[in-house]
């Protein structure tokens, strides 16, 4: 895959980017990230980016000129490859784990990140997608793009060590994943569940799915609304829920 990042601020992805799985994908030449300072690509001797907005409002705006020349320069680069640019943006689409895992499918993105109040209304046609974080704004686009790059580059083949690690993620499956484990069996007190230690792999699944639902009904039941149960995992939230009743007296 191949990534370019569009920015003011280069040097926040120099550490981000070059660490662990990230890096060692890099490393692997599974992966090129490209991050380019769009003020270079200004047409003023000032290498100014922003400027008042037309009708007046607080703050200035991104410029066109700078990015458009920008994304020209990228694709004169590469032009062999089809590109999915994201404008990273308060009024975007929520970024999830399927927009992760759509990504991931893509042979070269581009990550548009701004600053100041907001962007010349032409720089959206430029772009295929504007994706936002979250319901909150930060002071730039730096931040979401690097977490977005990073739920995505993760499920990118042989970047994770194991090839299951990102198949059973929380999200991945439709529901949060089950409680895990490790040695020593007994920590003060805090023993894991026998069923782990039994060697009964269909009992150990059935544990694991149990508990993934348990997790995901208490903590994130709106998950289960749009979620297609199948019959073991409906006997298993009825068990639940009793269960659960049962708990809190």
């Amino acid at each position: 895959m191949k990534i370019d990042v569009l920015t003011l601020f280069p040097r926040m992805f120099e550490g981000p980017m070059g660490e662990s799985i990230i890096g060692k994908a890099v490393e692997k030449n599974l992966l090129e990230i490209n991050v380019s300072n769009f003020r270079d690509h200004s047409d003023n001797k000032h290498q100014s980016v922003d400027d008042y907005p037309y009708g007046g409002g607080a703050g200035m705006l991104l410029k066109v000129q700078p990015i458009y020349d920008n994304l020209r320069r990228i694709e004169e680069a590469s032009p062999e490859t089809k590109k999915r640019v994201i404008l990273l943006d308060p009024a975007g689409k929520r970024f999830d784990q399927k927009m992760a895992e759509e990504f991931s499918e893509e042979e070269h993105l581009v990550f548009i990140c701004g600053h100041y109040e907001g962007y010349d209304e032409r720089i959206r046609s430029l772009v295929t997608d504007e994706v936002s974080l979250g319901d909150y704004v930060l002071t730039g686009g730096e931040l979401g793009a690097m977490v977005m790059i990073d739920a995505t580059v993760r499920l990118l083949p042989d970047v994770l060590g194991n090839k299951l690690s990102a198949q059973t993620d929380s999200h991945s499956t439709g529901l949060l994943e089950h409680p895990q484990y490790t040695r020593p069996a007994e920590f003060k007190g805090m023993s894991v569940p026998e069923v782990l230690t039994n060697g009964n792999h269909k009992l150990i699944a059935e544990w694991q799915l149990k508990e993934s639902l348990r997790r995901t009904y208490l903590r994130r039941p709106d998950m289960l609304e749009t979620l297609e149960l199948d019959d073991e995992m409906k006997k298993f939230l009825t068990e639940i829920i009793e269960e659960e009743k049962i708990a809190d007296h």
